[in-house]
């Protein structure tokens, strides 16, 4: 599904994001391929076959400075930073999309892949899953909904942008990503391992935080390789281009099935939804201590807990009142035919973070 117009010698790409759960997979991938790879991003890389840069995003003119000797052919966007409203951050994603772009005119871009979300479906976090949603599986022909969403003034930047600069764009909407990163805002994988690693540590239960729907309801995930894999195919495969794609894995699954796989695991005790939500910002509060002993104990690679672990945002994500499926029919009819099972990725991801020191070994 490449296009012969972009030959393996002649891309050159930069990844913007690249010590993020999707940055990384992507550079890994990118370099495994042979690209020429630049990674942007404010925590060095740890990879000889990538060249590492760092500027910051809400300024152009610091951008323009820390690129200008990079010519990519295909960009791919997964950065972002999280502000307190909807509107702060609106100016500020929009606005370091816009920078980029903005500082990679005249160069020879082909494509820019922007990786977004399902907040694109569900709201943003002020007004995360409120007022009518969109019937499930999540279908990228959906209206906006009528509430201001940075996914959506990202996506506006990325379309004048094209129409100026005369690239190609794809859109990808990822519903939770799990992958290998630390420090990241938005890290189910990795927060869930841990809140197992110091439930085992302490004999206690490994208590499901979500809600019931949560518990009972189909949903799904998306596995940062296979998004990875997605980002590369539209912004190389022919006829492609110029589209929005969701990308999950491909399978469903319930999470009071799940559960237990991620317990056995671990060898703790699965808790499920009982009467209501347990969330984790309550059951892991107070943790920082045990974790830093956890880690000196075991010789783990960060003793601190807000390093590895986003209570938060796996509370949001477990703790929604309603279903969560995306249908991937635009992406199949398209060409696309990767796929994940949901389990494996999991259990994967937590033999990577054994092998890297980030959680306790086997025990």
């Amino acid at each position: 599904m490449r296009s012969s117009s972009n030959t393996v010698d002649t891309r050159r790409a930069l990844v913007v994001g690249a010590s993020g759960i999707a940055g990384s997979a992507l550079v890994g991938r990118l370099a495994e391929e042979g690209w020429d790879v630049v990674g942007l991003s404010r925590n060095p890389l740890r990879r000889r076959d990538v060249r590492h840069v760092s500027a910051d995003l809400t300024s152009e003119e610091d951008l323009r400075g820390a690129l200008a000797g990079v010519s990519p052919t295909h960009v791919f966007y997964t950065a972002w930073s999280r502000r307190n409203t909807e509107q702060e951050n609106i100016d500020t994603n929009a606005g370091m999309l816009r920078n980029v772009l903005a500082s990679l005119s005249g160069k020879p871009v082909k494509h820019v892949a922007l990786m977004t979300g399902l907040k694109h479906y569900l709201g943003p976090f002020e007004a995360y899953a409120a007022g009518e949603m969109p019937d499930t599986p999540f279908r990228e022909s959906e209206p906006r909904l009528p509430t201001p969403n940075f996914y959506y003034a990202q996506e506006d930047e990325l379309w004048a942008a094209a129409a100026r600069q005369g690239f190609g764009w794809s859109v990808h909407r990822a519903h939770t990503v799990i992958g290998h990163a630390v420090g990241n805002a938005m890290n189910m994988g990795l927060t869930l391992a841990v809140q197992a690693s110091i439930c085992k540590e302490l004999g206690q239960p490994f208590i499901f935080p979500g809600s019931e729907t949560q518990w009972n309801s189909l949903t799904d995930m998306t596995d940062s390789g296979l998004l990875a894999d997605h980002m590369i195919w539209a912004a190389t495969a022919d006829n492609a281009g110029d589209e929005a794609y969701n990308i999950v894995n491909g399978d469903v699954f319930r999470w009071r099935r799940m559960w237990p796989a991620l317990a056995d695991y671990f060898g703790v005790e699965p808790v499920g939804y009982a009467n209501e939500p347990r969330p984790l910002e309550q059951q892991m509060r107070g943790m920082e201590g045990v974790w830093a002993d956890i880690a000196a104990r075991h010789g783990l690679a960060e003793p601190d807990v807000a390093r590895v672990a986003s209570w938060w945002h796996t509370d949001g994500d477990l703790g929604r009142n309603l279903e969560v499926v995306t249908d991937m029919s635009k992406s199949r009819l398209a060409g696309f035919t990767g796929y994940r099972r949901t389990e494996d990725s999991f259990l994967q991801l937590f033999d990577r973070y054994r092998a890297d020191g980030l959680i306790p070994a086997a025990s």
